[in-house]
């Protein structure tokens, strides 16, 4: 077969699936791309991977073990309905006559992996949109060889095993009789032909590391945590291959004034107890620049105002978030002998110099909280 997925996983061939399973979740542990993100461990990635589909599905196992491949033309299920061997009909066909289906060379070619990038944004660019010329350092196309991987002026040659097809046959003996097999010609890797002259720029992987810019507009109304996909801005593949996708991951910085919740903005602002009675106008910030808001009289500690349309933009859409302001009524804690004579008048014509206190079903007092915190532990 194309490999010994028993060697693969580092098992035996009489192998119990509980085996073979704990000595795949090791080997994944240690070479999983989140760990690891070297491309040859990838590749060794992959290949345990495909090992672990193969010995641990017991039709494919079956069939691996006779020497057919449990991948070819679809698996076991494509001809499960004869004699209940679960080959394909053209692989009975192959066993019979001493054929072998030939899949040609694999290509060198292979897409490159995606890349995320994070994007700090403060509260004006996430709310507008803005344009962004971002440094990345990640693989391009070699320009020396063009992606090929040999060096200038040579060209890959034609692999003396195989003869380009990239597979070599191999005959075993099964319950059929004499099975003719194809495997990846392991001179050249199942590639056709064999690179002698590796390009000095690459190494022969067709690919360098270089810093680049990227040119990005990022819409309106994105938040912190979303990310923005452009497709074909990642990494260039080995061999020349189509490049991956970039990710950008938006990271909104904290804004001194306002918090943001969704699409609308929040933000606080004091005025004294006198303003608050008499009312007044206050000079707000806005994402807009600044603008006069109007307190009316008798405004209480705790209210808000809202300024219709001066959040957030929606992202994709039309129209914007508002502006909420929590009015917070500022009590003088010092007065002097006037101020508090001129209070204690306000309050007797009022009638409020013992006032009765309201309350309010539903209202907790900070004792009431406090207690419930110690009832929790």
């Amino acid at each position: 077969m194309a490999n010994d997925y028993y060697a693969t996983l580092g098992v035996r061939r009489d192998a119990s699936p509980d085996e073979v399973k704990k000595a795949y979740r090791r080997l994944a542990r240690e070479l999983h791309p989140d760990v690891n993100p070297d491309p040859e461990t990838q590749e060794r990635f992959k290949e345990i991977t495909q090992a672990y589909e193969v010995l641990s599905d017991p039709q494919k196992r079956e069939m691996y073990d006779m020497g057919a491949d449990p991948f070819a033309r679809g698996g076991a299920g494509a001809g499960a309905g004869f004699g209940g061997a679960g080959f394909p009909f053209s692989d009975i066909m192959d066993a019979f006559f001493g054929t072998a289906a030939s899949r040609g060379p694999r290509s060198r070619a292979r897409r490159g992996r995606n890349a995320t990038l994070r994007v700090e944004l403060d509260l004006a660019e996430s709310a507008f949109g803005t344009t962004r010329e971002l440094s990345i350092d990640t693989a391009v196309a070699c320009t020396s060889c063009q992606g090929e991987g040999t060096a200038p002026g040579t060209h890959p040659d034609t692999c003396d095993t195989c003869h380009g097809r990239g597979e070599v046959q191999q005959v075993q003996r099964s319950f059929l009789g004499q099975v003719m097999t194809a495997r990846p010609c392991p001179q050249c890797g199942g590639f056709g032909s064999v690179i002698r002259t590796p390009c000095p720029e690459c190494s022969g992987d067709g690919r360098v590391r270089t810093r680049r810019t990227v040119k990005v507009k990022i819409p309106a109304g994105v938040e912190n945590g979303i990310h923005i996909q452009l497709a074909g801005e990642g990494e260039v593949g080995p061999g020349g291959g189509p490049p991956g996708d970039l990710f950008l991951e938006i990271v909104e910085k904290p804004h001194p004034i306002f918090e943001r919740e969704g699409d609308d903005l929040h933000c606080s602002v004091e005025i004294p107890m006198t303003a608050a009675a008499l009312g007044t106008s206050v000079t707000v910030e806005t994402l807009d620049g600044a603008e006069e808001v109007d307190i009316k009289p008798g405004t209480q500690s705790g209210q808000v105002i809202t300024l219709y349309g001066r959040g957030v933009r929606h992202l994709n859409e039309s129209g914007r978030g508002d502006l909420n302001i929590h009015v917070t009524v500022e009590t003088p804690g010092r007065l002097d002998e006037e101020q508090e004579e001129l209070l204690r008048r306000l309050a007797k014509l009022r009638g409020e110099e013992r006032p009765p206190g309201k309350f309010a079903p539903g209202q907790r007092g900070v004792f009431s909280r406090i207690r419930d915190v110690f009832n929790q532990h």
